[in-house]
């Protein structure tokens, strides 16, 4: 049996080192007996004589039994991936199992891909154990503001203390170094340390005392955490699952916690009251008016769009009536040659009962009036007639109306077709489309080109402007904007050919 002692605190060379001495001595795992030296530097699971044959053993046998002409080992990258990540969780089987997976991998070189496998299975439950480990450490650090050692005075330092389960220190220390490489800093732990000058990186894996600190960030992190914190989203399951309670003795808000579980109840009751008078006043003064309109009895002669408008205002054909401001109708010309379809009216459409004078209303004019096409001479509409929302604080957030929703206002945008009788329809979005076909194409597959409808008509589908509104990446931004804009100039041209 060949006992293998090492330091065992994360250091991946010191386990390849003897793992490759052993392999080129052809050492099968089952004569290993891998050792590892306790926080005083004491052998685990030895007694005193045993221990010292152990630790010559680590440079003398085992170097002793290589061949004279020994052969290099290859191993795919994705063991030596695997096995740096392994190395560092304090599982004192890890040894053991990587040299067994290293000595199969010589004759199963898919071993790794083998998902199956009991030794694979293990070594993949390990890595994810220290890569969630990882993970906290990078959420969980929290630095406390300590006495200057820059002689200069320009550079502030910073202590944290971090309780880990597993040797991840050096692993992770060059990721504070690259977020805080403008201030000096110490992070201590039971399994290492590691600290940043401004020059250079030290790590050690010599375990540190906890040293008893506090500063004024406490209360911001606690003042943070209690504003962030929202009671109609809790689940204690996930809340600790994501922030487990080991963590907490070290993290200044967790304190708080318990509270605030206790009170979460009485917040959303709270909450709830509060939202009931979410709509803005404005609101209220335009339902107000809004509802005197109605009572008035002098209704538009019928088979108008104004009579048309004046009966939607009274539509109660599906429940988004029941949230929204007003009915928004469409609006412009009856003799218009093009209509344009959106989805639904937005927040600020809402309250002002017109159609596209929002955020994504000023992309379509300006557009609009870069290819030279008048307003004034369209007639412009939705699917959907009232705002369909969902409140988030003194906000309401837009919400995509559902199929039912939008065959339940069907009826009010084919009455709008046939009183106008355009000779050309713009669908803007997959809402419209939807609703103008009742298919459910890919909006890529249908979009830049017309189709035939009925009665001679045409349909052209393109995005609804609120899509340019929503693109992060500037570039796409500015591509999809010109795309939207050529498709603008054929709607042009096509009305113009169909007058």
């Amino acid at each position: 049996m060949q006992t293998i002692v090492l330091r065992g605190r994360g250091e991946f060379t010191e386990w390849r080192d003897a793992a490759r001495r052993l392999m080129m001595a052809n050492v099968e795992p089952q004569a290993i007996d891998w050792r590892i030296e306790d926080e005083r530097g004491r052998l685990t699971g030895l007694d005193e004589a045993d221990g010292q044959r152990a630790l010559s053993g680590i440079g003398g046998p085992a170097d002793a039994l290589l061949p004279a002409t020994a052969a290099a080992i290859h191993v795919p990258p994705a063991f030596i991936e695997l096995a740096e990540s392994v190395i560092c969780h304090s599982e004192p089987a890890r040894f053991a199992l990587l040299y067994r997976l290293l000595w199969r991998i010589r004759t199963e070189r898919n071993l790794l891909q083998i998902v199956s496998d009991a030794d694979v299975i293990a070594a993949r439950r390990l890595e994810k154990s220290v890569r969630r480990d990882s993970h906290k450490m990078k959420a969980f650090v929290r630095f406390k503001e300590v006495a200057s050692t820059d002689p200069t005075g320009r550079r502030r330092s910073f202590f944290a203390w971090f309780e880990p389960d597993h040797y991840i220190v050096a692993r992770i220390a060059p990721f504070f170094r690259r977020r805080f490489f403008d201030m000096d800093w110490v992070i201590a732990t039971p399994k290492g340390s590691a600290a940043w000058d401004g020059d250079a990186l030290t790590v050690t894996d010599e375990p540190a005392v906890k040293p008893e600190l506090t500063d004024v960030t406490d209360d911001l992190w606690r003042i943070y955490y209690a504003n962030i914190f929202n009671p109609a989203r809790l689940k204690v399951k996930a809340m600790t699952a994501e922030m487990p309670k080991k963590y907490w003795k070290n993290l200044p808000e967790a304190e708080l916690i318990p509270d605030l579980i206790a009170n979460a109840e009485a917040k959303v009751i709270e909450m709830a009251e509060r939202a009931a008078s979410q709509p803005p006043a404005f609101h209220a003064r335009v339902q107000e008016r809004v509802a005197a309109d109605l009572a008035d009895p002098d209704a538009p002669p019928a088979g108008t769009l104004e009579a048309l408008k004046f009966e939607a205002r009274r539509c109660t054909l599906c429940d988004l009536h029941c949230k929204a401001t007003q009915t928004v109708f469409g609006e412009g010309s009856e003799q218009a040659g093009v209509m344009f379809v959106g989805e639904q009216p937005g927040d600020q459409e809402d309250l002002a009962g017109r159609p596209f004078v929002g955020p994504a209303g000023r992309v379509f004019d300006q557009v609009l009036n870069e290819v030279g096409i008048d307003r004034e001479g369209l007639y412009v509409t939705n699917a959907v007639k009232h705002f369909k929302y969902e409140p988030r604080g003194k906000k309401r957030i837009h919400q995509k109306p559902n199929q039912s929703e939008i065959q339940q206002c069907r009826w009010w945008l084919k009455q709008e077709v046939d009183l106008v009788q355009p000779k050309l329809v713009v669908a803007m979005g997959a809402t419209a489309y939807f609703a103008l076909t009742d298919q459910k194409d890919r909006l890529e597959d249908v979009r830049g080109r017309p189709f035939g409808m009925t009665e001679g008509r045409k349909l052209f589908v393109t995005v609804h402007p609120s899509y340019l509104l929503r693109i992060p990446d500037a570039a796409r931004k500015a591509q999809e904007m010109d795309r939207f804009t050529r498709e603008m100039t054929m709607v042009r041209e096509l009305a113009t050919a169909l007058q």
